[in-house]
């Protein structure tokens, strides 16, 4: 049997048994299971755990769950979500796997090194990816006061576990007084080595082995995630939010070539409010800039790699080595400016999110700055109770200049999706993908490049 033939087979089968099971639901007429010893985490006014009975008690204060109820929160909430009944250690996980079904090609002319045609693509054909697994470790030490680590147990750029990320969030004062009671009621702190909150996308992104936020398979074609070291302070009262970091600007700790490095300054402003129990109204403006770094990796930070193995890749490629496919890495090595802007409109089950970002930077060898433009529309409707089955739709566009490339060039993607939550830790979804490569020259492998097909992708995450 063909691949091809097998993932319809496969889809088809996931479709009739989640339209069987949304049918024998709706006949029953008997409401969701509720769940007495969770708070809701909902950002609707309305639960959106899918499954709800089967999903663990929080324990960890200010705290995004890594289930189904994290879906469309961004920040971790204002709100304790649980008491403090002293020191807590709490274990999550999160992995993932993907079946591929896709198919590229190009038009670059013939490039040989060493004997080896070096724009010729890699064949490739239908099967399994390799999972990839996240480890999260909260420890809760004080009211309002914890530790958060994340740990890479596998990835498709390190097979080994690493860490990703480590801080300490402090949402209560660990000195009691009026004042600062007071104050901390609208200030949180974040010092350690975090995922910088440059825009709102890395919220709702494929982090590894969590892809249970996500309602599509791919991430941007300009992916901004990367975690520094420094500190955040926010502040939020009545919807509205400012936000402002100083990190290292880079991706790891290092106190050699200081003439090299500058700090980083992030910041952020928005509005997000539940206007009434139908819709929520969510609008942020992000701005990140560094004037000089060894090594600035704003748009390369994403050290796991991306979900379209070995597209527009040659020959020579590894899955480690090159695990950066179908992504643009604009280059900007040393300086950079960016803004971006998003806006998120929730009613019932239908969301609507739009990113337009505006990225201008150099490496340090360059005398003048390059611009990259992105835009993306991503439309999704959830139904049925709970949200447990969506289907969504997606436009992605980036247009800039490369380093050696005489002219801009632009690529873009477009997606539609469909997923079903088995539980409210379990969701398995698929999508048809395909990318366009504008504008590359004859001599670039990417010349006249596209991918296309299917891709379908379980998740479990606790």
């Amino acid at each position: 049997m063909k691949p091809d033939t097998m993932f319809w087979l496969v889809s088809a089968t996931v479709l009739l048994s989640a339209a069987t099971a949304a049918g024998q639901q709706i006949a029953s007429n008997q409401p969701a299971p509720a769940n007495d010893s969770t708070p809701a985490a909902t950002t609707s006014g309305k639960s959106t755990g899918s499954g709800a009975s089967t999903l663990r008690t929080i324990n960890i204060q200010y705290f995004r769950p890594t289930d189904k109820r994290g879906i469309d929160m961004f920040e971790t909430p204002k709100v304790a979500g649980a008491p403090f009944t002293g020191f807590r250690l709490d274990f999550g996980g999160a992995f993932t796997q993907q079946f591929q079904a896709l198919r590229d090609r190009n038009t670059a002319a013939p490039r040989i090194v060493d004997s080896v045609n070096v724009n010729q693509l890699m064949p490739i054909g239908s099967g399994f990816n390799n999972s990839t697994a996240n480890l999260y470790l909260n420890a809760q030490l004080a009211p309002g006061i914890r530790v958060a680590l994340t740990s890479y147990l596998s990835s498709r750029h390190h097979n080994e576990t690493w860490v990703k990320d480590g801080y300490l969030l402090i949402d209560e004062s660990p000195i009691h007084s009026d004042l600062l009671d007071g104050l901390m009621q609208f200030v949180t702190v974040r010092v350690g080595q975090f995922e910088v909150n440059y825009g709102d996308a890395h919220f709702r992104r494929s982090d590894n082995g969590n892809a249970l936020y996500n309602p599509f398979v791919g991430n941007l074609i300009l992916d901004a995630l990367t975690t520094e070291i420094g500190g955040e302070v926010y502040v939020r009262a009545n919807g509205f939010m400012a936000m402002g970091s100083v990190t290292n600007g880079e991706s790891h700790g290092l106190v050699t070539q200081p003439s090299s490095k500058s700090p980083a300054f992030i910041g952020k402003l928005g509005f997000d409010r539940q206007v009434n129990p139908d819709l929520r109204v969510r609008l942020t403006g992000s701005a990140f800039t560094q004037q000089r770094s060894s090594n600035q990796t704003l748009y390369a930070g994403d050290r796991a790699g991306s979900r379209y193995y070995f597209v527009m890749e040659n020959t020579n490629a590894t899955e480690s080595g090159n695990f950066t496919s179908g992504l643009i890495n604009p280059g900007f090595g040393s300086k950079l400016t960016s803004f971006m802007v998003n806006p998120f409109v929730k009613y019932r089950g239908l969301e609507l999110f739009g990113v337009a970002e505006h990225a201008s930077g150099r490496t340090a060898t360059e005398t003048s700055n390059r611009t990259w433009t992105q835009y993306d529309g991503d439309v999704v409707y959830r139904f049925l109770s709970d949200e447990k089955l969506f289907v969504g739709g997606r436009y992605n566009v980036a247009r800039g200049e490369l380093l050696g490339l005489v002219s801009p060039v632009k690529v873009d993607r477009s997606e539609l999706s469909a997923g079903w939550f088995l539980t409210g830790n379990v969701m398995l979804k698929g999508e048809y993908v395909s990318q366009w490569y504008h504008d590359f020259p004859a001599t670039d492998i990417r010349n006249g490049g596209r991918f296309s097909g299917f891709m379908m992708e379980g998740v479990v995450a606790f």
